[in-house]
């Protein structure tokens, strides 16, 4: 096997596992049933990957550390922005809910799964304290010191609950269980990210003023 073809298999295994465990979460997948969906042999999945929980971090890892650098990107260009615009409470919410114009701006279907996977780990008591430390919690400091801008008066445990309840929405919503669905009568989707993206921001946004009081708008330097 060539390097081109071994790499080729390698993707297809990381995204057949990717959608199973968004899914069916890591206990309800077998290394037999990612096998046969990328129709490779068990004992080549094995040998790239290891067992399954080495799989399980290999898809998780793929996309997090593209995921967090890019959103630490948008949220210190909105701090520098150019012609000294302010920094709004509004950009900040944006560069957290990223992962939603990730996955509905992107070509890549992936991109769905790894948002419900992403959902899965956020939401596990087990899961997140492994894997959410060691990719995404790193970043939530620029977030904390970011809002302390924009709220100097607020108390820091005010700021943090806060943020907590955005990354719940945000959870409940990357998951796409289906359940706005019913509860609408179809008149809402929960794979609809771009209509999740557009009232989120401006509903967070709202919670936030309201807990943590009156912000004080600081123009970039």
């Amino acid at each position: 096997m060539n390097k081109k073809d071994s790499g080729l298999k390698s993707e297809r295994i990381l995204d057949v596992a990717e959608e199973l465990f968004a899914l069916h979460g890591f206990d309800g997948v077998t290394m037999r049933q990612i096998s046969t969906g990328a129709n490779v042999d068990v004992a080549l999945a094995s040998y790239h990957f290891g067992k399954k929980l080495d799989l399980f971090y290999a898809v998780f890892h793929r996309r997090a550390e593209l995921l967090g650098n890019t959103r630490r990107e948008v949220l210190r260009n909105s701090l520098q922005a150019a012609s000294g615009q302010p920094q709004t409470l509004e950009q900040i919410i944006e560069a957290f809910l990223l992962p939603l114009k990730f996955a509905q701006e992107s070509g890549d279907p992936g991109w769905k799964n790894y948002m419900a996977l992403l959902a899965y780990v956020m939401t596990s008591p087990v899961w997140s304290k492994t894997l959410m430390k060691d990719n995404f919690d790193k970043h939530v400091g620029e977030f904390i010191e970011a809002l302390k801008v924009i709220f100097p008066k607020a108390r820091e445990a005010d700021l943090h609950w806060c943020y907590h309840y955005v990354s719940g929405a945000l959870a409940l919503t990357l998951a796409q269980t289906g359940r706005i669905d019913r509860l609408s009568g179809g008149k809402c989707q929960s794979s609809d990210f771009e209509a999740a993206y557009q009232r989120m921001i401006p509903f967070m946004a709202a919670g936030f003023r309201a807990v943590c009081g009156k912000e004080t708008i600081i123009k970039s330097r």
